[in-house]
C-alpha cells in the first residue's frame, strides 16, 4: 500500500518525536526548540547525497564539506545576519556543533574556509540540487491545486553592472523623457523580431535560464500606497504550491519584468510537479504566457491590466476580459507567496544578503528556501491533522 505525503510525514515526525530527539538528548542535552526545528530539518533534506567529498589526495586533508554545508542551513534556520555570527555561535553553543558535525571547537574551520567552500557550494549550485531532490520525492505523486507565482526585491551590497546600453552615449536631441504622459508604444508589424517571450516557445528550460540576466542592476517597481520604491540588487522569482511550499525558483536581475520569467518558471514547475491552476498579477497579462499554461494542461488565473478608454479597439474599450466569479475566489489563494516571501526574509536570512555575485546570492536564497521548504511541510502536515 502506497502511503501518501501527509502519511509520510506524519510517521516521519513521528520517529522524530519517539526516536530521534532522545537519542540526541541523551548526547547533547535536552534540545531547545530551535534546535529541535534544525535537525527535523537536516533529517528530512538529503544533503549529504550531493555534498563531494575530497578522498585520496595528497596534502592537508580537507575540512568536513558537509558539516560545513549543514552549518549554513544552521545560518539560515537561526536567522543569522553574517557567517561570524554563526562561527560566534558555534564556538558557544555546544548542541549546535554537535548537530552540524563537530565535536569539539578546536574542529571548527576558520571563516576563510567557510567562504571558500561557500563558493564551492555556488558554482555546484549545491542548494538548488538538494531543493529540487526534495520536491521530487515528496511532491511528485501530490496533485497540486494552485501554484502562486510572484517576485520579490533583494537588496545588495554591490556595485550595480553598467549595462552597453548606459555605456552609449546619448545625444540630448534622441533623448526621451519619460513621464506618464508619454506615446504608447506602437503596435508591432509583421517583420519585427520576436520578443523574449516569443523565443522561450520554442526554446528548451536551459536555454530560457541562460538568456535571462543575473548580474546586479538598480529597479523601481510602484508600491501600494503610490509611490516609487528603488533598490539596486537582484529579484528572486518563486513558484509557490498550496501549503506555502516553493516548488521553482530563479533569480535574475533587478530590472527583468516579471513577465520574461513566467515560461521558464511555468516549465520548471511542472517538470517537478502536477499543478491544476497558476495564480499571477497583472504583471503577467501577456497572451503567450496564457497560451504556454493553456498548452501544458494547465489552466491560467491572472489579473487583467486595466486597460482604461486609451485602447482604440472597441472591443477591448467596452468587453475587456475581466476574471469570472469563480476565478477570482481561486485567486485569493496567491497570497500565499506573499507569505512565502514574509517568512523568508524574517525567519530564514532573506533580508541579510552579505555576498556578491548572482551565483552566490542565490546560493544564500537557496539555503533558506531550501530550510523553508523542509519546515513548511512539517507545519503544513501539523496544521491539516
Amino acid at each position: 500500500m502506497q502511503l501518501t505525503l501527509r502519511q509520510q510525514i506524519m510517521q516521519f515526525t513521528h520517529l522524530l518525536q519517539t526516536a530521534l530527539f532522545p537519542a540526541v538528548e541523551q548526547e547533547v542535552g535536552p534540545l531547545s526548540d530551535r534546535a529541535k526545528r534544525l535537525l527535523a530539518i537536516l533529517s528530512m533534506i538529503p544533503l549529504t547525497r550531493f555534498v563531494p567529498v575530497a578522498r585520496g589526495w595528497m596534502g592537508r586533508p580537507q575540512k568536513d564539506r558537509v558539516a560545513i554545508a549543514r552549518a549554513f542551513v544552521a545560518k539560515a534556520v537561526y536567522n543569522f545576519a553574517e557567517t561570524r555570527d554563526l562561527l560566534d555561535r558555534l564556538r558557544h553553543d555546544d548542541q549546535l556543533r554537535s548537530l552540524c558535525g563537530w565535536k569539539h571547537v578546536r574542529q571548527l574551520p576558520h571563516e576563510s574556509t567557510f567562504s571558500r567552500a561557500f563558493a564551492e557550494f555556488a558554482q555546484m549550485q549545491l542548494p538548488q540540487f538538494v531543493h529540487e531532490a526534495l520536491i521530487r520525492e515528496t511532491q511528485k505523486d501530490r496533485i497540486i491545486g494552485h501554484i502562486a507565482r510572484d517576485s520579490t526585491a533583494i537588496e545588495v551590497r554591490e556595485t550595480v553592472t553598467e549595462t552597453a546600453r548606459q555605456r552609449t552615449p546619448k545625444q540630448k536631441s534622441q533623448a526621451r523623457a519619460r513621464s506618464r504622459n508619454r506615446k504608447p508604444r506602437k503596435a508591432r508589424q509583421a517583420g519585427d523580431p520576436p520578443t523574449r517571450m516569443e523565443r522561450q516557445r520554442t526554446m528548451t528550460l536551459e536555454q530560457m535560464l541562460a538568456e535571462l540576466p543575473s548580474y546586479c542592476s538598480s529597479a523601481a517597481k510602484v508600491s501600494g500606497d503610490g509611490h516609487n520604491q528603488y533598490w539596486s540588487g537582484y529579484k528572486l522569482h518563486l513558484d509557490v504550491a498550496d501549503g506555502q511550499i516553493p516548488i521553482s525558483c530563479v533569480l535574475t536581475s533587478a530590472h527583468v519584468h516579471d513577465s520574461q520569467v513566467a515560461i521558464p518558471l511555468s516549465t520548471m514547475t511542472a517538470q517537478r510537479v502536477t499543478p491544476l491552476y497558476e495564480l499571477m498579477d497583472a504583471a503577467y497579462d501577456a497572451q503567450e504566457i496564457m497560451d504556454h499554461v493553456r498548452a501544458q494542461g494547465r489552466v491560467p488565473i491572472i489579473t487583467p491590466v486595466a486597460r482604461g478608454r486609451k485602447s482604440k479597439n472597441v472591443i477591448v474599450r467596452n468587453y475587456p476580459r475581466q476574471l469570472s466569479p469563480a476565478e477570482e475566489v481561486r485567486f485569493r489563494e496567491r497570497t500565499i507567496v506573499e507569505r512565502t516571501y514574509g517568512r523568508l526574509k524574517d525567519e530564514f536570512g532573506g533580508r541579510f544578503v552579505r555576498v556578491r555575485g548572482g551565483a552566490k546570492v542565490m546560493a544564500h536564497l537557496m539555503f533558506g528556501v531550501l530550510a523553508l521548504t523542509a519546515d513548511q511541510m512539517l507545519r503544513f502536515v501539523s496544521d491539516s491533522s
